[in-house]
């Protein structure tokens, strides 16, 4: 049976723009399903240039939240990037998390609201030219239900994996079976034969996760009660060193990849048979930085 390839997510850091444009270059010819941007710094800008060093490789954001620029500027440069790229782009967008926007003194509505305001005021945008498929950052399900409804596909972060199903129940077998509607998780994953360094690992990735309450109600929702209240405890004691304990090895298992090279290979098709087209693996490393963490997944394809 031929392979099921995921995508990588990619973010260009200060100091290393040059490489990781190169990297890109190089995630294609290996033969990934995509490259996508989290909202790490400018993903716009990463997106513009892989546009011009791929040919074939579909990329895009996943997320730009979409209260950090007007739609114009956003409509502006996204149909840029979707005709230069030749219709390989995919707008991935999302509301972000209350810490980035109240740093920003951003104030907003509801997420639903806002967002379907927000797709329409992208869509009315005009002279700008054909917009690329738009995609939202989910994760429970009237929000999955409205990507169905006015945008070309989801994508979660940090999903269960055991409650996928019951996610994806609210999505139509047709959107479900059309290529043209994405279905994407990003997942933090740690490549070592050293089991407890990598969970070590992805434990410390999303611990940050866990202090936001949207997360918290969506573990819980997904069957982890238990383990949300015993963070929401810690939270309110203001003992923020305990959060880690409650990030269990059972719901790190259902929300990471982490071990060997066959134990992560492994994972990517049980993700794929929980019906996410496009697992996009967030490569960390017990080893080393953002590079290392690279090298180390490109060797196990």
């Amino acid at each position: 049976m031929a392979t099921r390839m995921p995508a990588l997510s990619l973010a260009a850091v200060p100091g290393r723009r040059k490489t990781t444009v190169a990297l890109a270059t190089e995630i294609e010819k290996r033969g990934f399903s995509g490259i996508y941007g989290p909202s790490l710094g400018d993903s716009l800008a990463l997106c513009e240039a892989i546009a011009f060093v791929t040919n074939e490789i579909t990329f895009g954001t996943t997320i730009m939240p979409m209260y950090f620029r007007q739609a114009v500027d956003f409509a502006s440069t996204v149909s840029f990037i979707h005709e230069v790229s030749g219709g390989r782009f995919r707008f991935g967008i999302g509301v972000s998390h209350a810490p980035n926007l109240d740093a920003r003194g951003i104030s907003t509505g509801k997420p639903l609201t806002d967002t379907r305001a927000f797709v329409k005021e992208l869509r009315d945008v005009p002279r700008v030219g054909e917009l690329p498929p738009i995609v939202l950052a989910t994760l429970r399900k009237k929000m999955i239900q409205l990507s169905e409804e006015i945008a070309e596909g989801m994508v979660f972060a940090n999903g269960a994996r055991s409650h996928m199903e019951d996610s994806l129940s609210v999505v139509s077998d047709q959107a479900k079976a059309s290529s043209g509607f994405f279905i994407g998780n990003m997942i933090p994953t740690c490549i070592t034969e050293d089991i407890e360094a990598a969970k070590a690992v992805n434990r410390k990735t999303l611990t940050s996760y866990a202090y936001l309450p949207n997360y918290r109600n969506y573990w819980k929702e997904a069957g982890y009660v238990e383990e949300m209240e015993g963070i929401e405890r810690a939270l309110a004691d203001g003992d923020r060193e305990k959060v880690p304990h409650y990030l269990t090895d059972k719901w790190l298992a259902d929300t990471t990849l982490f071990g060997s090279a066959t134990q992560v290979r492994d994972g990517v098709e049980a993700w794929f048979d929980a019906g996410i087209k496009t697992p996009i693996l967030v490569p960390s490393s017990a080893n080393g930085g953002q590079m290392v963490a690279f090298e180390e997944m490109l060797a196990i394809w």
